[in-house]
């Protein structure tokens, strides 16, 4: 082959190379548009005034209508039901941090009788929704309120546990494969400087699994800040959650419709999650792609 041959074979293969990569990044930004306007329509247009909107859904607003969060909160108290949310997200969150990562500890980096069959356990359970038991769920909870004289049904607190007991298969799964990809050699050395287990899991384990854990928070927080069925029979309206009142702020457009209210309160359910994902992408990244490959 001659130098001129090659050279013109080398030149070729770089300009394929250059436009299969701008191919991909021409169809990743379309990609992106697409999924990303949505969202900024629906953000723009929670300023938009009923006659803008109606004059062009599209169109950018002339303005800042802050009356539209005004008039969601007045109609449905959509500020409060976010607080509510924002309370049981907490909870939620907490619950699973006291609760899944020992038992992902135990069952990723122990072995004991039972290991592999509560595990299994898990991953079968990951399939079980809970809006196919919210009868039952609601029933139990109601008939164990009445024999400890707790309130359990419309009572923000043990809807946050259950929201948490909803998401631990999929957590200790997920938590247990992380917690596998962690060396061992960094608890047994902590073992002969004489460090308990309790202190090897917080001191040495918990900071390596950071990705993990925030991946495990992240997703429960967005499970429970969007769940809907169990709210919706487990709560009265004072204390109804995100979803819940925006679902009645629907039924209400259906009479009278306020497209700016309608707006403003998707926008509040909206950019907390935003932020969350925002803020924690990279260890969301981090931990799924950990835990699948070990899990």
């Amino acid at each position: 082959m001659s130098s001129n041959s090659y050279v013109a074979d080398n030149l070729m293969q770089k300009a394929r190379n250059i436009s299969s990569r701008w191919i991909v990044r021409l169809f990743l930004m379309i990609v992106a548009v697409v999924t990303l306007y949505p969202v900024a329509w629906n953000i723009y247009s929670a300023f938009k005034t009923n006659a803008e909107f109606l004059g062009n859904p599209f169109s950018l607003p002339s303005g800042f209508e802050w009356d539209n969060f005004i008039r969601a909160s007045e109609k449905v108290n959509i500020l409060g039901s976010f607080v509510n949310s924002l309370f049981v997200v907490a909870i939620t969150t907490v619950v699973i941090i006291v609760c899944v990562i020992p038992s992902a500890y135990c069952l990723g980096r122990f072995k004991f009788f039972g290991a592999k069959p509560i595990l299994s356990l898990y991953m079968v359970a990951i399939f079980i929704q809970s809006t196919y038991i919210m009868i039952p769920l609601y029933l139990q909870m109601l008939s164990v309120g009445e024999m400890l004289s707790i309130k359990l049904v419309d009572n923000l607190i043990p809807l946050g546990v259950l929201y948490a007991a909803t998401q631990f298969p999929f957590s200790i799964f997920l938590m247990t494969g992380f917690m596998r990809t962690i060396p061992k050699d960094y608890s047994e050395a902590a073992m002969i400087d004489g460090c308990s287990n309790f202190r090897i899991l917080t001191q040495v384990i918990g900071p390596m699994a950071k990705p993990g854990i925030v991946t495990v928070c992240m997703l429960s927080a967005m499970a429970a800040w969007n769940e809907y069925p169990l709210a919706l029979v487990l709560l009265s309206e004072r204390n109804y959650t995100l979803p819940v009142g925006l679902q009645r702020l629907y039924e209400i457009q259906r009479y009278a419709t306020d497209w700016g209210a309608l707006f403003a309160a998707l926008t509040i359910v909206l950019v907390p999650t935003i932020i969350m994902f925002a803020l924690g992408q990279r260890y969301l990244i981090e931990g799924i792609s950990a835990g699948g490959l070990k899990g």
